[in-house]
């Protein structure tokens, strides 16, 4: 696999960015890693959690070897503590990530597919959040997504009690996290939206440990998924809120994903 840290001017969010980004390679000297690039490959967007930045992924699991065995790109952005949202005080990050960013890592890397069953996102805690609603806030750009450990409820989001910072972020006419129900930022709302629609669902990969501190939340949003009739697979196991269980279940995504 080929690493690049990329920096570029984004016109989205006003300034420069680095995002982290593996891509297939093939390699015949290459020992220990496979290279399972044939055409085109398949991408995916890979999401950060709430204290973490583009660079964690990398830092704090194997992602580049799991995704060398299916061949496929992974690309990492950074988006702050802002929710992958347009915020109201700050940058169109919701923008950067599920509009300009990949028409920018198409131009930049020509071997990506432009196919939306081929463009992938997922994500954990915050990332997961942010997973979910840019699959089903854009349809005809990602094919399929998953959350691990995602504050999936941001209407019960204890975090959110600030209200400065919740203003900050969704706007000054929120002032606790119930305010958020039945907005584009609340994932039951754009669900149940996306069911009446009839558009083609994204296939969906949710996992949370029995000890997560956001095991409810998942639990509720599957539960509404369920009563949608929303095909979907969710997955709870043994464990918590830290990274040993997210390099883990980051493979079983993959696997059910590019299967």
């Amino acid at each position: 696999m080929a690493f690049f840290e990329m920096h570029y001017h984004s016109d989205a969010l006003g300034m420069g960015v680095t995002v982290n980004v593996i891509l297939p390679e093939k390699a015949k000297t290459l020992i220990g890693m496979a290279a399972n690039s044939e055409g085109e490959y398949k991408t995916l967007y890979l999401f950060h959690g709430l204290s973490d930045d583009h660079s964690i992924w990398m830092r704090r699991t194997s992602i580049e070897r799991y995704a060398a065995e299916y061949g496929i790109a992974v690309v990492m952005p950074s988006v702050a503590r802002s929710w992958y949202t347009d915020m109201a005080y700050g940058s169109a990050y919701f923008t950067f990530v599920t509009k300009e960013l990949p028409t920018v890592c198409r131009s930049y890397f020509r071997g990506m597919s432009q196919k939306k069953e081929d463009t992938l996102v997922a994500g954990l805690s915050m990332g997961g959040y942010g997973a979910i609603k840019a699959a089903l806030s854009c349809p005809d750009t990602f094919g399929g997504c998953a959350s691990l450990s995602g504050a999936l409820d941001l209407c019960r989001l204890p975090r959110l009690q600030d209200e400065k910072e919740l203003r900050g972020i969704f706007g000054d006419e929120f002032h606790a996290p119930s305010d958020l129900e039945g907005t584009k930022h609340d994932l039951f709302a754009l669900a149940s939206s996306f069911k009446e629609s009839g558009k083609p669902l994204p296939k969906m990969y949710l996992w949370c440990g029995d000890n997560d501190f956001l095991l409810e939340h998942n639990k509720r949003f599957v539960a509404h998924l369920k009563s949608l009739e929303i095909e979907h697979l969710y997955e709870q196991s043994e464990g918590d809120h830290s990274w040993g269980w997210w390099d883990m279940h980051i493979q079983d995504t993959l696997k059910y994903l590019l299967k």
